[in-house]
């Protein structure tokens, strides 16, 4: 066999491996979903009900409830961060089944929900799988525009 034909079956091989990991770690579906802000969420969320999403947004100051004998936490989620001084202006009910939380998460953090949008409207609940935390403002880089003028 010729070297052209060895490299060409070995990378061949390698295609194949790598597509047969990602098919069988994503459930048989190849997505890559990104996060939606809050406010396009809702905008949309009659056709979102029952579909796996992401949702980004900003914990609801006080909003946490931890329910020890069900083990869950029901928190609110707004658009805007409150720290910002907007209005909270509408809010998602969500509902995450486990008292496992990430270590930022707290009041006014800026999260990221995975889960199912059970039903619309003010009352509407969102069921999330995954709560992701982001971290918060104060451990990134420091502007180097202020820096070089120092």
């Amino acid at each position: 066999m010729s070297k052209g034909t060895q490299i060409a079956v070995g990378a061949s091989v390698i295609a194949l491996l790598l597509g047969w990991i990602l098919v069988t770690n994503s459930g048989g579906t190849v997505s890559f979903a990104y996060f939606q802000d809050l406010s396009s969420f809702q905008a949309s969320a009659v056709d979102q009900i029952g579909r796996a999403t992401r949702v980004h947004g900003y914990v609801v100051k006080g909003s946490i409830e931890r329910d020890l004998q069900a083990m869950q936490v029901e928190f609110r989620v707004q658009n805007d961060p409150p720290h910002a001084g907007a209005p909270v202006g509408q809010t998602l009910k969500v509902s995450y089944g486990s008292l496992d939380t990430p270590d930022l998460f707290k009041d006014g953090a800026e999260v990221v929900l995975e889960g199912v949008l059970l039903s619309a409207g003010p009352d509407g609940v969102y069921h999330a799988d995954k709560v992701m935390a982001k971290c918060p403002s104060k451990f990134e880089a420091a502007d180097t525009t202020k820096a070089a003028s120092l």
